[in-house]
């Protein structure tokens, strides 16, 4: 009888331990979300208010696990970690409600903490499981084996980031009519954008900004309906950059398909971005 009390203590206390690891990291998890939401990703559709529910989600979750002491508690806690690790991949990977992720710090911090979390909580949860069926012993050695693969799915895609374009041989900017209103467009009929933050001689959009808003390179020539003032800026590392009218030009890496200006107006990577109205 005092050997099972022993073991039932040591248990307690392991859950307990793992709890609280796992609460910590899911906090963890949810600031960092906190910081990309408030800095410009709720100004995404649908994103935004995703990114918005996973922090309520991670801090309500945080909060419960010690609190109850549920293995369910902390078998939620590990799910919804797994699960947040997994949107994160997928927008990497084929781009998640029209929003395509790239590499950055902030979202390989939060990947492999999701990972800890979810190994955290999962041996956390397991003394609670049901002992006839085993699961408890099974479940760590399983823990093990799914942190493996979902840090390697990780490590593959954070490997491989969407490369930087390279300077080309002269670009046919074109005007194109996308809701009522005559915008600029490249060669591939993809909408343009301008960033506020730029001048007309400058380009304030380097390192993970322009993964996501690539630079149109090479120096710009007017297909019809184009009567704005056409030229170009050296980018630091000497890339050609066009511009419009003054302003540096980018195309984001969420337009797919010409017709799409899912970039208008998002506060994003350090300012606004616009779409190029067509002058003339």
């Amino acid at each position: 009888m005092k050997s099972v009390g022993s073991h039932a203590g040591t248990s307690v206390g392991r859950r307990s331990v793992f709890g609280i690891a796992g609460s910590a990291l899911l906090i963890a998890s949810g600031a960092i979300h906190l910081d990309l939401y408030l800095t410009g990703y709720r100004t995404i559709p649908t994103i935004g208010w995703l990114f918005l529910l996973q922090v309520i989600a991670a801090f309500a979750l945080a909060a419960a696990i010690p609190l109850t002491g549920n293995w369910l508690a902390g078998a939620a806690g590990a799910g919804f970690a797994i699960a947040t690790l997994g949107g994160y991949l997928l927008s990497l990977r084929i781009g998640l409600f029209g929003f395509t992720e790239v590499r950055t710090t902030a979202g390989i911090v939060a990947g492999v903490i999701d990972v800890a979390a979810f190994a955290a909580l999962i041996i956390a949860a397991a003394p609670g499981l049901p002992q006839a069926l085993d699961l408890g012993r099974r479940l760590v050695a399983a823990v093990a084996v799914a942190s493996a693969i979902a840090l390697a799915l990780l490590a593959a895609d954070v490997a491989s980031p969407r490369t930087q374009p390279v300077a080309t041989g002269p670009n046919v900017l074109e005007a194109r009519d996308i809701g009522g209103v005559s915008v600029l467009t490249d060669a591939k009929g993809l909408t343009l954008y301008s960033f506020a933050p730029d001048t007309s001689g400058k380009s304030a959009c380097y390192g993970s900004c322009a993964a996501y808003w690539p630079p149109v390179t090479g120096s710009p020539s007017a297909g019809p309906g184009v009567t704005g003032r056409l030229g170009t800026i050296t980018r630091t590392g000497g890339m050609i950059q066009a511009t419009y009218d003054g302003h540096p030009l980018y195309t984001y890496i969420g337009d797919s398909a010409p017709g799409q200006d899912s970039g208008n107006n998002l506060n994003l990577n350090g300012g606004l971005w616009r779409i190029v109205p067509v002058s003339g």
